[in-house]
């Protein structure tokens, strides 16, 4: 990464050159070869480099990089409107020099307009920004920008990684942060990748994939809703490994419970309840670092009126991201085939959900989540690990 961090620090120089200095002046020539340099070195060792700019982080790809944290450059691209920009290998200076100087406009407020900006646009490099506004969601692209849609995004890296954390938290008990971390970003940047999908929810190929497969989804659906809800962009994060690690302790469950083809014993069912108190025990003991995802796990399975598991002996509220969790939790289980039941329609689950907020489901949250799936009706859609999208929820 340290290519593209180096060029990050040039494209920042030669943007305020730019503001600066007249065409053709010295420095200004000087600033954007050096950024165009430091480009060319990056793509020697990736083709087609992809930044997305967040108020608090820049993530390259789907890798965050934590030398830029808290790097202001970001807080004012994202401000400008610019939150993803992508390069392939075949830019020029040219090109580069252009987009400079459309960012250097934009940033002291002397933008020209969106049809002209689009004809100086140079097809090699594509941006546009993304953002929630009230109950609507705004995604605003320009057309260069349209390469860098979902159709055809795979989901396999993030299936493989959090399948090999599963084995890891069995084998050695061990919960490693950064990979669950860097999946979440990135599905996090899916789900912003696209004008169409929103709501990329992986496909069940066979039910012993069934823990992966549910754990990426409800972490989808989980950040959507916080997201829609207005919490702030660093709770959508944190609700989102919520999300991904709320079922973990499942790993200690035996394989032939999980994975049985018919309905279970009571004896079968209690095992299967454990899993919330072996969930928050495992994230506990490895990471002091995911207090809520503990708590969320914990929590998930408990409803607001206190039924639910594990039993409490006083009655209190869950904590927010365990609400929000719970919802998702059920919503994508009954979409689902499962060996015993065939999935749910859509429609179903929502009005499944609705019937029963304020009992089961906290009653704002779930006529929240209700609202933003129908909302979003053609957004939310099935994609394989493979990246073909399989159709829309239905």
């Amino acid at each position: 990464m340290t290519g593209a961090i180096r060029f990050l620090h040039a494209f920042a120089q030669a943007v305020a050159a730019m503001a600066l200095y007249r065409e053709g002046h010295p420095a200004r020539e000087r600033a954007i070869d050096a950024a165009d340099n430091w480009l060319r070195r990056a793509l020697e060792v990736e083709p087609r480099l992809q930044f997305t700019f967040l108020p608090d982080e820049v993530i390259c790809g789907s890798e965050p990089l934590r030398e830029l944290a808290d790097w202001d450059w970001s807080r004012r691209l994202a401000s400008a409107g610019i939150q993803r920009v992508e390069f392939d290998d075949a830019v020029t200076r040219d090109d580069l020099e252009d987009f400079l100087d459309e960012i250097a406009a934009r940033l002291t407020l002397a933008a020209v307009h969106s049809s002209e900006s689009r004809q100086m646009r140079p097809g090699s490099i594509r941006f546009g920004s993304v953002g929630l506004q009230g109950d609507e969601v705004l995604i605003d692209v320009p057309e260069q920008f349209d390469q860098l849609t979902l159709s055809g995004y795979s989901l396999t890296e993030e299936a493989d990684t959090l399948r090999w954390l599963h084995d890891e938290v069995n084998d050695t008990r061990q919960l490693h942060l950064a990979e669950a971390e860097t999946v979440v970003r990135s599905l996090s940047v899916a789900m912003h990748g696209d004008r169409n999908v929103l709501i990329p929810l992986l496909q069940l190929r066979q039910f012993d994939e069934y823990t992966t497969t549910h754990a990426l989804n409800v972490s989808v659906l989980s950040m959507a809703l916080t997201e829609f809800l207005q919490l702030p962009p660093r709770d959508v994060r944190t609700f989102g490994i919520a999300g991904l690690l709320h079922d973990i302790g499942k790993v200690s469950i035996p394989r032939e419970i999980l994975i049985k083809p018919g309905k279970l014993t009571p004896a079968e069912r209690e095992i299967i309840n454990t899993h919330t108190v072996e969930g928050a025990r495992i994230i506990i003991e490895t990471q002091d670092q995911l207090g809520l995802a503990a708590v969320v796990a914990y929590e998930h399975h408990i409803m607001i009126d206190g039924g639910g598991y594990p039993a409490m002996r006083y009655r209190r509220e869950c904590h927010y991201a365990s609400r929000i969790v719970h919802v998702c939790d059920v919503y994508d289980a009954l979409r689902t085939k499962r060996p015993y039941r065939d999935a749910w329609e859509a429609e179903r689950v929502l009005a499944y959900i609705a019937e029963r907020a304020g009992s089961e489901f906290d009653a704002v949250i779930a006529e929240s989540f209700v609202r933003m799936m129908r909302s979003l009706e053609t957004r939310v859609t099935r994609v394989t690990e493979a990246g073909d999208v399989v159709g829309a929820e239905t």
